[in-house]
């Protein structure tokens, strides 16, 4: 009689996470990622360790609402126990939002075509209590015509090395924007970045310089010449973390993975509903 050997597949689950209490995605020593935590709760529902790779590392205090893992495994589970089984094992700033069989050869991070982050700004005296840690503040009066003209320098492909940490590991600084888009709806300031990929801080990077030219510190055509500069030191400062969502990440449609229900016509509104 032959037995029934379990097989190794591949699973894709869609997470969304606050960032407020964790150091960032990637795994650390002391184990207080969202990487760590969501690697615990697979090992015990799957009872055997997983290991995950994810579409996007996050930093400290960045949220995520649609990133993206593989894992590989033999645990055989219908894909709504993904969901809910995991769930019931993660603290609840992080949840599993979907679950979905993949190819072997679906990769969470070289598979991706396409990411969007939203930076969430309130430009106000002081910062409401039930948006802190969820979005970034400044009190100054900020050009919002002046910051579009800015940000269509950066849409494109680019060299991005003055928007690019010190310690950024990519091996390549060129990056394709495919969109930047400003919004300003109240004292909301969204800001809507899509890419082939970013650089580690490029989001924030570009954040901060493109605030200095709102304060009019900087003239538009400045973002052009730090494009041409190629060099870190001569940008703004890198801008908080407090207001940066992962909202989506794109793959080939022959992957099948659920359709990203976040609207970039409306930000704003999108990832309200989402948090």
């Amino acid at each position: 009689m032959q037995e029934n050997i379990p097989l190794l597949k591949r699973m894709s689950l869609g997470i969304a996470y606050d960032g407020q209490a964790f150091n960032g995605w990637q795994t650390q020593p002391n184990g207080n990622t969202v990487q760590d935590y969501l690697e615990r709760a697979l090992t015990q529902f799957t009872d055997s360790p997983v290991a995950t790779i994810c579409a996007g590392r996050t930093d400290t205090g960045v949220h995520g609402i649609g990133q993206v893992v593989h894992f590989d495994t033999y645990a055989n589970r219908r894909l709504y126990s993904w969901v809910r089984g995991v769930n019931a094992l993660l603290p609840p700033t992080i949840r599993v939002r979907w679950a979905q069989e993949v190819s072997d050869d679906f990769h969470a991070r070289f598979s991706a075509i396409a990411r969007t982050y939203v930076y969430i700004l309130r430009n106000e005296t002081h910062l409401a209590p039930s948006w802190v840690g969820r979005a970034g503040l400044d009190f100054n009066s900020l050009n919002i015509e002046a910051m579009r003209q800015a940000g269509q320098y950066l849409v494109g492909q680019h060299d991005f090395s003055s928007f690019r940490s010190s310690i950024c590991q990519a091996k390549s600084p060129v990056r394709t924007l495919e969109l930047l888009d400003i919004q300003q709806q109240g004292v909301f300031i969204i800001f809507t970045l899509k890419a082939n990929a970013f650089l580690h801080h490029m989001v924030r990077n570009i954040i901060g310089a493109l605030v200095y030219v709102g304060k009019g510190r900087y003239q538009p055509e400045w973002i052009q010449d730090l494009l041409a500069q190629k060099d870190r030191k001569f940008s703004a400062p890198t801008f908080m973390p407090d207001g940066l969502y992962l909202v989506d990440v794109e793959y080939p449609e022959n992957f099948h993975l659920p359709a990203s229900a976040f609207d970039l016509k409306q930000p704003l509104q999108s990832l309200i509903q989402a948090l």
